[in-house]
């Protein structure tokens, strides 16, 4: 597979799906978007977190949507680089108040499609 403009245009695809699922709380769009066993993590906070999608997603599932409380979007693609032919890497920004998150996301070329397999983010506290 060579790396062309098409394969920016999926990933870009592939990631605003992400950030559609985060705004409203769905699991069921991050799973289309996220290898099974894809890892998130951070280090923020008291505990690194290292997590596998089966600990993730019921996390996502018991949060109330950024959506329902009207919160703003914040998100954004800020940069995407194919570091080769079926690896990108990707980091994004936005929010889900109080926090302000970049994250840094690895995707691979599985099965005809772009998928996450990690997450790794950063996040700041703001009011």
């Amino acid at each position: 597979m060579t790396s062309t403009a098409a394969d920016f245009a999926a990933i870009h695809t592939v990631l605003e799906l992400y950030l559609d699922g985060l705004y409203h709380s769905d699991t069921a769009r991050l799973a289309q978007v996220f290898h099974p066993q894809a890892l998130y993590a951070t280090a923020v906070g008291e505990q690194p977190i290292f997590w596998r999608m089966h600990e993730y997603f019921p996390v996502v599932d018991a949060r109330p949507a950024p959506a329902a409380s009207g919160q703003p979007r914040t998100d954004r693609v800020l940069s995407i680089e194919l570091v080769g032919p079926v690896t990108a890497l990707a980091r994004l920004q936005c929010s889900i108040a109080p926090k302000h998150f970049i994250d840094l996301l690895t995707l691979l070329w599985l099965d005809g499609r772009w998928q996450i397999v990690s997450k790794v983010f950063h996040y700041d506290i703001r009011d």
